[in-house]
């Protein structure tokens, strides 16, 4: 079994100047692609379960299914709670299996965020699993906007929190289809001075290739979530396969038609973040 901690992956990641997919799932189909892709690759992953995969599946399907994945995988897979809400949906993650939670407070003021945060790394700590926190607010496409890190609450947020790693806004945007290449590398570096705990990238999809390389070896960017790049790559696929003939109503002998293009599309995700 290859199943581990984001803090396993992501302290070798900071020492190695790389960094780590965190891959957004939604389904079965996906989540195989992406371990897939990693053995391919030969480079650790994240399978991540969101608030909309959560929506679809409950956690403790979610949670046997990445371990599922993982037992057989060559290569180390995490199980990642990302944007948990509320200390009730990390204890369930934990409860289901899950080897890493992300609490999401960035909305809430500092202090309240630091303690909240704080109470669900303490709890994923003493099960031996690992914490991700968010400081500053990452916005939406078309939605809510954001709101930038600041350094000096970060370095705060970085010690008090106990978090083993820690999610910044320095011009990511979640559901982002286009790749425009907005992130301050000024505030990154900023920041980066100012911590020591492995930084995430939430929003990677807008994120160009060539950006992502180049911080994954040059700062403490360890982790780039990745969703709406590999959304788009799935969709193109299935619209294909369905498309390909009008008379076709099997789903099973439709979703397999997007498993090749979705293990092609994840392995250009991962090359960027290898080492050099």
């Amino acid at each position: 079994m290859t199943l581990v901690t984001l803090k396993d992956v992501l302290e070798p990641a900071l020492s190695g100047s790389y960094a780590v997919a965190g891959l957004v799932t939604l389904g079965w189909e996906d989540m195989r692609a992406y371990v897939e892709a990693a053995e391919l690759e030969q480079v650790p992953v994240i399978l991540q379960a969101g608030p909309s995969c959560r929506a679809h599946t409950p956690l403790p399907i979610l949670g046997k299914m990445f371990r599922h994945l993982a037992e057989s995988a060559s290569v180390p897979v995490v199980a990642h709670l990302d944007h948990g809400y509320t200390f009730d949906e990390c204890q369930e993650a934990l409860d289901s299996g899950f080897t890493s939670v992300m609490f999401d407070g960035s909305r809430k003021p500092l202090q309240q965020n630091i303690d909240e945060t704080a109470q669900v790394a303490e709890l994923a700590h003493q099960a031996g699993i690992s914490c991700e926190g968010e400081i500053g607010f990452v916005g939406y496409s078309g939605g809510e906007n954001s709101s930038g890190t600041d350094p000096s609450e970060a370095a705060k947020f970085a010690v008090d929190s106990h978090v083993n790693a820690m999610a910044i806004s320095v011009g990511n945007v979640h559901l982002q289809t286009y790749q425009s290449g907005v992130l301050d590398e000024e505030r990154i570096r900023a920041i980066d001075a100012a911590c020591d705990v492995p930084l995430v990238i939430h929003g990677g999809s807008g994120v160009p290739i060539e950006q992502r390389r180049r911080l994954a070896q040059t700062s403490g960017i360890c982790k780039f979530n990745i969703g709406t790049e590999l959304r788009l790559a799935f969709g193109a696929a299935l619209r294909s396969s369905v498309l390909s003939d009008p008379n076709r109503f099997d789903r099973v002998a439709i979703l397999k038609d997007t498993h090749g293009p979705l293990v092609a599309a994840t392995r250009q995700v991962l090359k960027s973040f290898k080492l050099a």
